[in-house]
This record gives structure tokens, sequence and C-alpha cells, in this order.
């Protein structure tokens, strides 16, 4: 059996903007629309583009001051685990970047930006326990039905 990474432990970056975060009011950047690239990355997304919502959002990310910007760097780390998991059968790196997504979007409120937080949230966390159970052995058995998909709020 596979081992599980553990993720929490050796991550500086990430520890520094998990607490960052937590001492943040993000209900102001939360309540304003969603800017273009960040749609347009949803639905690349959703498109299975794992590589290149990747490619939007880091331009987003990076060009974006404030802690909004650990928003679109949460979805990034989804997509960029799914890619991990769906293009390069890569156990290790689908569990660390699921996971990294996931906490920073812990820190946001249900929604943000339009954003249903929560189900992404949620989606990502099946995501990351069925593999953790397939195990590195088995990537080829993930079942594609639980690949998360970013949705707006009020979309089924």
């Amino acid at each position: 059996m596979a081992t599980t990474p553990d993720p929490r432990s050796t991550h500086p970056k990430l520890a520094r903007a998990l607490e960052r975060l937590a001492s943040s009011d993000l209900s102001a950047d939360c309540a304003s629309p969603a800017p273009p690239q960040l749609l347009q990355a949803i639905h690349e997304f959703n498109a299975g583009e794992f590589f290149e919502q990747h490619e939007t959002l880091e331009l987003l990310w990076r060009a974006t001051p404030g802690e909004i910007r650990h928003l679109y760097e949460g979805i990034l780390q989804i997509g960029v685990g799914m890619y991990h998991l769906v293009h390069q059968h890569n156990f290790h790196g689908a569990a660390v970047k699921l996971d990294h997504g996931i906490r920073l979007l812990e820190a946001f409120p249900p929604a943000c930006h339009g954003v249903d937080v929560d189900r992404l949230r949620l989606d990502a966390t099946r995501a990351r326990e069925a593999l953790l159970v397939l195990g590195a052995q088995n990537l080829e058995q993930f079942p594609r039905e639980l690949t998360p998909r970013v949705h707006l709020v009020g979309e089924r």
C-alpha cells in the first residue's frame, strides 16, 4: 500500500498563506464579481483542461494583491492535483496538490466571487479520499465522476 503524503509538515509557503488568510477579512473581496480571467479558468477547469486553467489562474494569482489571490491559488492547486492524477498518473503530486487546494479554500466563506467554494472543497475532498483509498498502483481505477468541477453559486 502506498504511503499517504503528509503535505502539512513541510510546506512553509502554504503555512504562511494560511496564517495570513486566518487573520484576513475576505468579505468585501468575495462580494465583488469574478474577474474575467477567473471565469475563463473555471471554463478550462470544468472542460478538464487542467494545464490551461493553471496557466490562466497563475497569471491572475500572481497579478492580484491581497489575500483574495489565494482563492485563485486554491482552485489552481485542485486543478493541478487533477492534472497529476489524470494526465501524469502521479499519486504523490495529486494527493499533495489536492490537499493544498482544499486547505487554502477552507479559509474562504462558502461563496466567493460567485464561486461555490464549499461545493468545490467538498468535491475535491471526495476526490482526494478516493485517490488515497486507491493508492498509487490503482490510479487508473479513479472514478471520473469524482472529478471536481467549479460551480458558480446557484448552478446545479
